[in-house]
């Protein structure tokens, strides 16, 4: 198994907010309690609403400008800033900026039972928070 991992080697998957660039899973290395991926968000694009019920969350700004939400509490991110999200929170990241927002994701643990995302985006309170 991997101990590292090179731009080559990574496993890109195309995600309808943006391609993710997998640096840290099971299968690529022996994780057993990390993930992280790279996410490559255009303008105007944006991972919607959702909760991951097993797991907790912390989203690195790289590049660009997030609208994140966390539950109800909204926060524009720019590169340096975080935003951790505990197990099972709502949250939700949106590109408001003008050039692709690039942003690390760490999540954990990497092994889970149930699913690893809802998506509550079409769900009260959530659809009316944003236009």
């Amino acid at each position: 198994m991997r101990r590292f991992v090179t731009a080559a080697e990574m496993q890109v998957e195309e995600l309808p907010w943006g391609p993710h660039e997998w640096l840290c899973r099971p299968g690529l290395v022996d994780a057993d309690q990390l993930l992280l991926v790279r996410v490559h968000m255009p303008p105007g694009q944006a991972h919607r609403f959702h909760r991951h019920p097993e797991m907790e969350e912390i989203i690195y700004v790289l590049e660009g400008t997030a609208e994140q939400w966390v539950e109800q509490q909204r926060r524009l991110l720019g590169p340096g800033d975080i935003a951790h999200i505990p197990k099972n929170v709502v949250h939700g990241t949106y590109n408001v900026g003008p050039t692709t927002l690039r942003f690390l994701a760490i999540l954990s643990p990497a092994h889970i039972q149930g699913p690893a995302l809802i998506d509550v985006s079409q769900e009260e309170p959530w659809k009316s928070l944003r236009p």
